[in-house]
C-alpha cells in the first residue's frame, strides 16, 4: 500500500481541460489585439483593405481594425515631400544638394537629349512630389516610380526639344520648370497616380563633355565678351550722355536768358522811344536840343583831355597846356 501511495503521489498532474481553454483564450486575445491596434503617423495616412478589397482610409492617430487578416493596413507617407533626380544620384538620401561626381553614378541615357536648333544638352533635374491620394497611389498604377520617371523625361525632352541651347541654359530656363511641372501634373491626373508634382527644378544644363563643349565654351566666352564691351559702353553712354545733356541744357538756359534780356532791352528801348516821341510832339524844339545834348555826352563821356573849339572862332582862343609841356620846362629849367 504504502509503495502505490508513493507512486500517486510522484505521477504529474495534467492540465484540466478548463485552464487550457483558458489559455487557448488569452493566446487569441493576445493575437487579435496586436492585430486589432495600429498607429498612423502625423505625416501618413491608413488605407484599409477588408479580405483583400479597399475598405477606408484612416488619418493619423491610434487607430482599429477587424483581427486576424481580415483587415489589413497600408500607411502612406502623404504629407513627405519625396526627390526624384534624374541625370544622377545623391550620395544620401533626401540631399538633393550633393551630387555624386563618380563616372559610374551618372546616368546620360535619362539627361542627354536634343535641342530645337539640332544641338546636344546634357541637363539634369530633380522633381519634388507629394502623394494626395493614397489609395490611386497604391492600386491604380504598379510600377509607380518608373512610371514617374517615364513621365518626367518624356515631359523635360519635349520641353527641350522645342527650344534653342542658349533658351534651354538662358532665358527659357523657368519657363521650362514651370511647364513641365504643369505637364506632368496633368499626365499623372490622366493615369490616376494619386501624386502631384510641387516642384521642377533643373539643375546644371552644359553640353556633353567632349568637342560639343569645347566648341560651346568658346561661344559662352564670345558672349561673355560681348556682354562685356555692350556693358562698357552702356558706361560710357551712361557718363557721357549726362554731361552733354547738362551742356545742352545750360546752353538752352542761356539763350533763354539772352533772350529775355534782348526783348527787356526792345521794350525799354520802344517806351522809351515813345516817351520821347510824345515829348518831341509838345516841344519840338526843346527835345531836340536834349537829345543832342544827351547824345554828345554819351559820346565824349569817356574822353578825357577832349577840348571843344568854336568852329566860328568868335570867342577869344584859349591858351592851352600842352601835357607834359610845364614838366618839360620845369625840367630844363
Amino acid at each position: 500500500m504504502s509503495t502505490e501511495n508513493t507512486k500517486k503521489k510522484r505521477k504529474p498532474k495534467g492540465l484540466s481541460p478548463f485552464s487550457v481553454v483558458m489559455i487557448v483564450i488569452v493566446v487569441v486575445f493576445i493575437a487579435g489585439g496586436s492585430t486589432t491596434v495600429f498607429s498612423v503617423d502625423q505625416t501618413e495616412e491608413a488605407v484599409i483593405l477588408r479580405f483583400g478589397q479597399y475598405h477606408r482610409t484612416m488619418g493619423p492617430g491610434l487607430r482599429w481594425k477587424l483581427p486576424f487578416g481580415i483587415e489589413e493596413n497600408y500607411n502612406v507617407p502623404t504629407q513627405q515631400v519625396q526627390t526624384m533626380n534624374f541625370g544622377f544620384r545623391t550620395i544620401s538620401p533626401g540631399d538633393s544638394t550633393r551630387r555624386t561626381v563618380y563616372s559610374d553614378q551618372r546616368f546620360p541615357e535619362e539627361s542627354v537629349m536634343l535641342t530645337g536648333d539640332l544641338n546636344i544638352v546634357d541637363v539634369e533635374w530633380i522633381i519634388q512630389y507629394r502623394i494626395n491620394d493614397p489609395r490611386q497611389w497604391l492600386f491604380n498604377v504598379e510600377e509607380r516610380e518608373q512610371t514617374i520617371r517615364d513621365i518626367s523625361q518624356s515631359v523635360i525632352n519635349q520641353l527641350v526639344g522645342d527650344r534653342t541651347i542658349f533658351d534651354v541654359i538662358g532665358s527659357e530656363r523657368a519657363r521650362i520648370e514651370t511647364e513641365g511641372q504643369i505637364a506632368m501634373n496633368d499626365f499623372f491626373n490622366e493615369y490616376g497616380l494619386g501624386i502631384r508634382v510641387t516642384q521642377v527644378r533643373l539643375q546644371n544644363i552644359v553640353p556633353p563633355v567632349g568637342r560639343v563643349q569645347d566648341a560651346f565654351e568658346d561661344v559662352n566666352r564670345a558672349v561673355q565678351d560681348m556682354n562685356r564691351l555692350i556693358n562698357e559702353g552702356r558706361e560710357e553712354y551712361n557718363r557721357e550722355i549726362p554731361r552733354v545733356r547738362g551742356e545742352a541744357e545750360r546752353l538752352v538756359e542761356e539763350a533763354r536768358g539772352y533772350r529775355a534780356r534782348r526783348i527787356n532791352e526792345a521794350t525799354g528801348d520802344r517806351d522809351r522811344f515813345l516817351e520821347v516821341f510824345a515829348a518831341y510832339a509838345e516841344d519840338p524844339v526843346r527835345t531836340r536840343r536834349r537829345l543832342y545834348i544827351e547824345t554828345m555826352d554819351a559820346i565824349f563821356r569817356n574822353h578825357e583831355g577832349l577840348t571843344l573849339v568854336d568852329r566860328t572862332l568868335e570867342n577869344i582862343l584859349p591858351i592851352l597846356n600842352i601835357p607834359g609841356a610845364a614838366g618839360a620846362t620845369q625840367g630844363a629849367r
